[in-house]
């Protein structure tokens, strides 16, 4: 099986194209290369093409991933000041504009997500110390390209997200994804392991291995949480854990077993029924169906003393999962708020994670 070719993020694109514009402003010279510290733990070392003075430009290498910006050019230039001062960002051609709240960035900023941002803080503060800096990122065409991601029902508008939580571009073709997540899953199999937790991606990994430990077990499933029940019963596990971030993880409570945007979504309409089933009034439920996010979703559903919705949507996910694994196994869920804290369970978790915890997911 070939195994696929990393890319680049679009924040360490802008992080690399920050970089050069002010070592190209302080030395007089723009690099052709420079380094970036990627948030994983690596090192990337990103081509830089010079633009006017102080603005450099680095080519969006997505790997072997379907990413709409793979190619992208994403052009950054810093204005340096001599006091000492914040360095803040601002959105250039082909950068949206988030408008909704319930996002991690507020109304009114650029989309630029808060890891990036981080990134470039903590590189220009190595050359420039507190300098006062100005970034600005444009990718153009980038207005064009968010009508093919989820960015306008997201209430971003006007292009592109900066995105980026690693540094790096995993591959999540479907069926390569797919291909190497049944490697992974035979690798357990043949361990002799029949308990196993699945995880939507790192963020909900790292999250419960905060709460819980270090589990032996476990595998990042991406949005194919069905495809994997069914796979992982053919190979005999009979206990499986699902935890992730209930802004994707609750549309499993609606019997969805691909939880790609393109897919399905159907997220705030499950939020609703549930509302309605434990009482809510017409007007908050209309609340509710109005947002665009999840989170947002969220803050109305504790507003409005709703928290037990979130169990009762753990309970029929957990149902729907049981009835995809033909009954063989049990599936648990964990939803997470988004703030490394568990938000709600479904009740067979505390016996699934005693297996996979105290007997590493193998129960001979």
């Amino acid at each position: 099986m070939k195994k696929l070719r990393e890319g680049v993020s679009t924040g360490s694109c802008m992080t690399g194209g920050a970089i050069a514009s002010v070592l190209w402003q302080t030395t007089g010279k723009c690099p052709s290369v420079v380094e970036v510290d990627a948030p994983i733990g690596r090192k990337l070392y990103l081509d830089i093409i010079p633009e006017e003075f102080g603005t450099c430009c680095v080519i969006k290498d997505a790997g072997d991933d379907p990413d709409v910006t793979d190619g992208s050019r994403v052009i950054t230039s810093v204005r340096l000041f001599e006091e000492e001062g914040e360095i803040t960002f601002h959105g250039g051609e082909g950068i949206g504009t988030v408008t909704q709240d319930g996002l991690k960035i507020p109304c009114g900023q650029p989309a630029i997500n808060p890891v990036p941002r981080k990134m470039v803080k903590e590189a220009l503060y190595k050359i420039i110390g507190k300098r006062r800096a100005e970034v600005t990122v444009s990718i153009p065409g980038g207005e064009i390209l968010a009508k093919k991601t989820f960015n306008p029902r997201l209430g971003i508008v006007g292009g592109l997200s900066v995105l980026g939580t690693t540094g790096i571009v995993r591959p999540m073709s479907e069926e390569a994804m797919k291909d190497s997540l049944l490697a992974e899953l035979d690798i357990y199999a043949r361990q002799g392991h029949t308990s196993i937790l699945f995880v939507l991606g790192g963020t909900g990994e790292a999250s419960l291995k905060e709460i819980y430990g270090e589990f032996s077990c476990v595998i990042q499933v991406s949005n194919y949480i069905g495809f994997m029940i069914e796979e992982a019963v053919e190979r005999g596990f009979r206990n499986i854990l699902i935890g992730g971030f209930v802004g994707k993880l609750v549309k499993v409570a609606s019997g969805t077993m691909n939880t790609h945007s393109h897919v399905a979504d159907g997220r705030i309409e499950t939020i609703c029924t549930h509302a309605a089933l434990h009482g809510a009034d017409v007007s908050v439920i209309r609340r509710i169906y109005s947002c665009l996010t999840t989170k947002a979703a969220m803050q109305i559903v504790e507003e409005e003393g709703l928290g037990e919705i979130w169990k009762d949507m753990a309970e029929k996910a957990s149902w729907y999962c049981e009835k995809t694994a033909r009954h063989l196994a049990r599936v648990g869920i964990i939803f997470l708020d988004g703030k490394n804290d568990i938000l709600a369970e479904s009740q067979n978790v505390a016996e699934i994670l005693s297996v996979l915890i105290k007997m590493g997911g193998n129960d001979e």
